[in-house]
């Protein structure tokens, strides 16, 4: 979702792409390169115009991975259908953090 070295520095969409098939959201996670020194980077996942998370992934200062944070994501609408319109959306940069990658993981479900 961003370049390994650049400071992330602009909020609002990211990344789109559309799911390749129905998909079951199980889990979301997010990880940087370089840790935000202030300020918690803030993550959302949209389908359509809509969230799929009802709390957003945080990366707390200091930490690389959304999964050491004291807040998790909680997922508020898991089914994704076919071809759905995702988006990656920053919400909060945090300071001079690097490298934003999205995890979404799951399954497909058959038709």
């Amino acid at each position: 979702c961003s370049d390994e070295t650049t400071a992330i520095s602009d909020t609002g969409t990211v990344l789109t792409f559309y799911t390749p098939f129905s998909f079951k959201v199980t889990e979301v996670r997010a990880s940087l390169t370089t840790t935000s020194s202030s300020g918690t980077p803030t993550i959302d996942i949209n389908d359509g115009a809509t969230t799929i998370l009802s709390t957003k992934i945080t990366i707390d200062p200091g930490d690389l991975i959304s999964t050491d944070s004291a807040t998790q994501p909680v997922i508020d609408d898991p089914d994704l259908a076919d071809e759905a319109k995702i988006t990656i959306d920053v919400d909060v940069t945090g300071t001079d953090a690097t490298g934003l990658k999205v995890y979404i993981i799951g399954y497909r479900v058959a038709h």
